[in-house]
C-alpha cells in the first residue's frame, strides 16, 4: 500500500488575488528532479513554454496573475480549433467566450495563451498526435491527462497562475491529478459555457486549474456570479468513501483523511458504477451529435474517430435509460452528503499511465470511473494533490453539495492546511 507523505509547506502571497483566502499550497511532487523544478521556476520568470502546453499565445488583459485558456473556448480574433487538425482551417471567433470577457474585465488577469487539449475533449490521455501532446512536468514518462492537458500542464510547469479548462467527464480532474495540481469541476450550469464547444452538453462545466488554492476562489469569484469565498466549518465532518482502487490508491487517500485530524464517517454510494456506464452513454450520444460531421474528415485522429463511429451504434433506448440513472444517483448524492461538508474519495482508480502504455485510448476511460459520475449528478467536485512515498501521482477528490462551491473550495483550502500542518509538525 503506498504510504502517504506530505512536502514541506509555505504560505501563499495571495496579496495579489484581492480579498481571496490565502492558504498553504502543496509544494511539487517527491521524485520531482531537480532539472525539472528548475525548468518550471524558469517558465514562470521568462514565460517560455517549456513543456508545450500551448497551442498558440496570446496577450489579454492587464493583470500580473497568467492565465491560459482551453483551445475549446472562443477568444475573438483566434481560431478554436478544439486540438483538431480536422479544424486547422476554421475561421477566427468573432467574441469572446462569456469567460474569457469576465476575465479580461478583471483586472487581476493576464491571458497569456491558449492550451493544448486532447482532440475535440474526446479523450482523458491528453496525448493529440495532430496537434501535439503537452510534457507532463513532473513526470515526463506518464500521461498528461485529457482532456485539459495543456491547461494543467501550464499550471504545473509554472507557465501560469491559473487554468481554464472544462470537464464534461473529469476532463479538469483527470489531468489535474496526473500534473499533481488541483483542478475544480464547478455544479453544472454555475459558470456560463456560452462561447465553449461542444455548444450543447448536459454534462460539461467549465473550471479551474492551479497549484494553490487562493487561485482558484479568486478565479471563481471572477466567473461565476454570486461566487464569494467562505470560512471553513468550524468542525467539519467528512464522507470517506473507499472503492475499489489499484496500488492501493483507496488506502493511500484514506490515510491522508485520518492524518489530517478531520472528522470523518464512512460512505457508500450506491450506483457509481452505473453512473459511469451512463455517464458514458449521454457524453457519447452527445458527442455523435456534434462530432458527426467530422467523422469522415481525413484529418480526424484515430482514436477519437473510433470513438465517434462507436457513440453513433448508441440507441435511444439506451439513452433514455442512462438518464433515469442520471436522477437516481443525483438522489443518492444528495442522501450520501447528509450531515457531511462533502465526500471524499480517490481522484483516479489508478496510477496514470506511462505513455508507453497509453496506446489503447478506449482501455484508459476506465480511469475516469470515479470523477465521471460527478459529471453525470452534476455535483461540484475537487481534485487536490497528495504525495504517496512512491513518487507517483495520486490524488484525492471532495464532492460538495450542488450549488455549494464556495464550501466545497472552503472545505478543501482547510484540508490542503490540516495536511500542511502535518508537516509542520513533523
Amino acid at each position: 500500500m503506498a504510504r502517504v507523505v506530505y512536502s514541506k509547506l509555505r504560505v501563499s502571497d495571495s496579496a495579489a488575488l484581492g480579498n481571496a483566502v490565502p492558504w498553504a499550497p502543496h509544494n511539487h511532487i517527491a521524485g520531482i528532479a531537480a532539472v525539472q523544478a528548475g525548468a518550471a521556476q524558469r517558465d514562470a520568470r521568462s514565460g517560455e513554454d517549456r513543456f508545450g502546453a500551448l497551442v498558440r499565445p496570446c496577450a489579454l488583459g492587464s493583470g500580473t496573475l497568467r492565465v491560459v485558456i482551453k483551445d475549446c473556448l472562443d477568444i475573438a480574433g483566434m481560431r478554436t480549433a478544439q486540438g483538431s487538425a480536422a479544424l486547422a482551417d476554421a475561421p477566427p471567433a468573432r467574441v469572446n467566450a462569456e469567460v474569457v470577457d469576465r476575465i479580461v474585465a478583471d483586472g487581476r488577469w493576464r491571458i497569456i495563451g491558449k492550451s493544448r487539449m486532447h482532440e475535440f475533449a474526446f479523450g482523458v490521455s491528453g496525448i493529440n498526435p495532430g496537434c501535439g501532446t503537452p510534457v507532463n512536468p513532473h513526470w515526463p514518462d506518464r500521461i498528461p491527462g485529457g482532456s485539459s492537458s495543456g491547461s494543467a500542464v501550464a499550471v504545473a510547469g509554472g507557465l501560469a497562475d491559473v487554468a481554464i479548462g472544462t470537464d464534461t467527464g473529469g476532463s479538469v480532474r483527470m489531468p489535474a491529478a496526473c500534473c499533481g495540481v488541483i483542478g475544480l469541476k464547478p455544479s453544472f450550469g454555475l459558470v456560463s459555457r456560452a462561447g465553449a464547444y461542444p455548444v450543447e452538453s448536459t454534462l460539461d462545466c467549465i473550471g479551474v486549474l492551479a497549484r494553490e488554492m487562493a487561485p482558484i476562489e479568486a478565479m471563481m469569484a471572477t466567473i461565476a456570479p454570486g461566487f464569494a469565498a467562505q470560512t471553513a466549518p468550524a468542525a467539519p465532518v467528512l464522507g470517506l468513501m473507499i472503492p475499489a482502487t489499484s496500488d492501493g490508491i483507496a488506502q493511500a487517500v484514506a490515510s491522508a483523511v485520518q492524518a489530517s485530524g478531520l472528522a470523518w464517517q464512512p460512505r457508500e454510494l450506491p450506483g457509481l458504477d452505473a453512473a459511469f456506464t451512463a455517464g458514458m452513454t449521454i457524453i457519447g450520444r452527445e458527442a455523435w451529435h456534434a462530432l458527426a460531421r467530422y467523422a469522415d474528415h481525413p484529418a480526424m485522429g484515430d482514436d477519437v474517430r473510433a470513438r465517434v463511429l462507436a457513440a453513433s451504434r448508441l440507441t435511444v433506448a439506451q439513452a433514455d435509460a442512462a438518464e433515469a440513472v442520471r436522477q437516481a444517483f443525483s438522489d443518492a448524492v444528495d442522501a450520501a452528503l447528509e450531515g457531511l461538508d462533502a465526500l471524499v474519495l480517490p481522484t483516479l482508480p489508478m496510477v496514470p499511465p506511462l505513455l508507453s502504455q497509453a496506446a489503447d485510448a478506449g482501455a484508459l476511460l476506465p480511469i475516469t470511473r470515479l470523477v465521471r459520475p460527478f459529471n453525470l449528478s452534476g455535483h461540484p467536485a475537487i481534485s487536490l494533490p497528495l504525495r504517496p512515498s512512491t513518487g507517483e501521482p495520486l490524488a484525492m477528490q471532495l464532492v460538495g453539495r450542488k450549488g455549494g462551491d464556495a464550501a466545497l473550495c472552503a472545505m478543501a483550502r482547510h484540508m490542503m492546511q490540516a495536511l500542511a500542518a502535518i508537516d509542520q509538525e513533523n
